[in-house]
């Protein structure tokens, strides 16, 4: 009987759970920390991103970084399993990506602040498509604003931000939320469109 590959079914697991790779101790950390290496050695040989100190990002994330078009990464930041990344994106120190997230940065790119956290299956997008009615919108050009999300934001789950918004420091959005206007400081915002429910400040 072939013994468990116990080592693949950990890569997995920190693959979608990246959290897990900060708490490791030193004897799984022999082998992950070089797997990391790697991985993040691969995709800058591949494209225009750079990366910050003990990084992890899984390898079934799809980083595209053309130049012009760079992804910037800061430190203790991580990015889960089948998340797509198209520059110009850059993000600050601990940022959190979780699965299954989309983020396009158009021309003008995607900024996100330290510490902001990221759930799964959020779509950012930095651009949009003509509207006129007299041509098919795929033949008309597509412009872009940019989005800033600042430091200490939370996204939550399936959340969508449209191009030109910017969402303030220590921020809300919550499960759902379709963000089509800026969010101020510590508001607490839901729904589609995302409206104001609460400030966090008001929290104890």
């Amino acid at each position: 009987m072939t013994a468990p590959d116990y080592q693949t079914q950990h890569k997995k697991r920190l693959s979608y759970m990246p959290w897990l790779y900060f708490s490791l101790k030193p004897k799984l950390l022999s082998w992950a920390e070089p797997w990391q290496k790697q991985v993040q050695a691969e995709f800058i040989a591949l494209e225009t991103v750079t990366f910050g100190d003990n990084c992890f990002i899984a390898p079934e994330v799809k980083l595209f970084a053309e130049p012009g078009r760079d992804i910037t990464i800061g430190s203790h930041c991580m990015i889960a399993a089948d998340s797509f990344l198209h520059g110009p994106i850059s993000l600050g120190d601990e940022v959190a990506i979780n699965h299954g997230c989309s983020l396009d940065g158009g021309r003008n790119g995607i900024k996100i602040g330290a510490q902001t956290r990221i759930a799964n299956n959020v779509t950012i997008y930095a651009f949009n498509h003509g509207m006129a009615p007299d041509t098919p919108i795929y033949q008309q050009a597509s412009n872009s604003k940019g989005v800033t999300i600042g430091k200490d934001v939370w996204i939550g789950a399936q959340a969508g931000i449209v191009d030109g918004v910017s969402i303030g420091d220590h921020a809300v959005i919550g499960m759902g939320s379709i963000v089509t206007k800026d969010v101020a400081d510590f508001a607490i915002v839901a729904g589609n469109p995302a409206k104001v429910i609460g400030d966090r400040r008001d929290k104890p």
